[in-house]
């Protein structure tokens, strides 16, 4: 028979390698909240769901459960094959640990697959989250990356991570480069996938000295920051990156890769033009339709993104800011590698 777990036993089994969580509801739900790192292997797919929905509120529950039976005693060969072909143990959930999760990890018991389902489905899950981000005391210090707009922060972020530095990546959390350009080539993350993603990394470093990440406002693309991680930035250590002009341009380029997504960067414009000097404006919306976009970027850049930063570093204390000037990201990664290293000493 099949193991219920609660969402603490799960995620010490997650931790420890010895899960693969397994999401059994349809797709849309799947990709509107799940819990971090589960697979999707869907019971009934959206149409299916919707349909004995509608003969549940159109006819009875018991309908409902009889056409339900007939859609998966169709599928059952290939839904098994699937969790067959995952070298791991598996725990199953739906939206409240009920029929759907019920069911699946019946018929994997009853086919020899190891399985575990999560008590209360990803409802419970939800609710582990917000209890605990209400309650939790992050104690590491904050080391907050600044720069202007494109300065590679994020890629600066990325080579940290790789040689094990504690780093939060708030932007990648939200899918959200948090602009009015930041969404462009991505799918934006809601509230509570974001808040997951984000717990989960608050987890993982509560023990860590200190973490690094970047400066965000209070709100990412349609993601809003907890108070309290809004505070810990506030009274974090600042670092200000310093970069070329033509090495910024280079890194939005690379990073939004404008040519694949000329109409959704010309719709984004137009929301900020009026705010623009209108000859500027007029220059930047001629590079666009042209496909000049390092022109455009850059005076973007200098006309309007430079202007709207430059006060941030003055809203700090000198004994909180720290500012580099580098030729590139790689060096910047470098030159933040040392100052973390010389620093920690220091934390307690």
């Amino acid at each position: 028979m099949f193991q219920d777990i609660t969402v603490d036993e799960l995620l010490k089994l997650q931790e420890k390698k010895e899960l693969m969580l397994v999401d059994v509801r349809s797709p849309s739900e799947y990709r509107d909240s799940t819990i971090p790192g589960s697979l999707n292997i869907p019971l009934f797919n959206d149409a299916e769901r919707a349909e004995i929905g509608t003969i549940y509120k159109q006819d009875s529950a018991e309908s409902a459960k009889k056409r339900g039976l007939e859609i998966v005693s169709a599928k059952l060969p290939e839904f098994i094959r699937e969790f067959q072909q995952i070298d791991a143990n598996k725990a199953v959930f739906c939206w409240r640990g009920g029929m759907r999760s019920k069911t699946s990890a019946t018929v994997l018991d009853l086919m020899g697959i190891r399985t575990y389902r999560l008590q209360g489905g990803v409802r419970a899950y939800r609710k582990w989250v917000v209890e605990n981000l209400e309650q939790i005391d992050f104690k590491p210090e904050a080391y907050v990356l600044n720069g202007y707009t494109g300065s590679g922060k994020t890629l600066i972020l990325q080579q940290l991570r790789e040689k094990g530095f504690p780093v939060m990546d708030l932007e990648g959390m939200a899918s959200h480069r948090g602009s009015i350009f930041g969404q462009i080539g991505l799918r934006p993350n809601n509230q509570k996938t974001f808040e997951s993603l984000l717990l989960q990394d608050l987890m993982a470093y509560k023990d860590s000295p200190y973490v690094l990440f970047e400066a965000e406002s209070k709100r990412i693309g349609k993601v809003v920051l907890p108070p309290f991680f809004i505070e810990k930035k506030e009274q974090g250590m600042q670092i200000f990156i310093d970069m070329p002009m033509e090495e910024r341009v280079r890194h939005i380029l690379d990073d939004y890769k404008p040519w694949e997504h000329k109409e959704d960067c010309i719709e984004a414009f137009e929301k900020i033009r009026n705010r623009i000097h209108t000859p500027v404006a007029a220059e930047i919306a001629a590079n666009l339709q042209a496909e000049d976009y390092a022109s455009a970027v850059e005076l973007l850049l200098e006309f309007y993104y430079d202007p709207r930063y430059e006060h941030t570093a003055k809203q700090f204390p000198e004994e909180r800011r720290i500012t580099i000037s580098v030729k590139n990201a790689e060096e910047a990664a470098e030159t933040i590698q040392e100052i973390l290293i010389g620093q920690k000493a220091n934390i307690k």
